[in-house]
């Protein structure tokens, strides 16, 4: 496989659904998309229209993918567990630039919604929780 080629529409396919369907499945992750998402098809096409422009510039994708995230009960462990679960199968179906592009883009709006969502949290590091031995150290 071609180290540097893009990815296919067909391999961002495969990641959209192959990563949903072991996030719907994870013990925290899979009752934030599971309660969220009515119509998994359609979730799945806006997801895949997101990483075709991420990956490929398709123009596929032009809303803001923030607003629609902060209804949801996200909580700050959910960000690295979505991250393993990215990371892991954007290395198994991805060429290894593609993929690495993909994880670079996915921590980065990964820390970008946790900036957003616990605007009040040291940048990079989970806030502690009260009761844990004080402030942050």
């Amino acid at each position: 496989m071609n180290d540097e080629r893009p990815p296919t529409e067909d391999e961002i396919a495969l990641l959209v659904q192959r990563f949903y369907d072991r996030a719907r499945l994870h013990d925290e992750l899979g009752p934030v998309f599971n309660n969220a998402v009515g119509d998994w098809d359609h979730h799945l096409a806006v997801i895949r229209d997101f990483w075709s422009n991420a990956l490929l510039g398709t123009q596929r994708y032009g809303r803001h993918p923030f607003p629609a995230h902060m209804r949801l009960p996200i909580e700050r462990q959910h960000f690295e567990q979505w991250l393993s679960l990215f990371r892991e199968t954007a290395v198994e179906v991805l060429p290894p630039a593609a993929a690495r592009q993909a994880i670079g883009r996915a921590e980065f709006m990964a820390e970008s919604f946790r900036a957003g969502l616990f605007p009040f949290d040291p940048v990079g590091r989970p806030r502690q929780s009260p009761g844990d031995g004080g402030a942050p150290s």
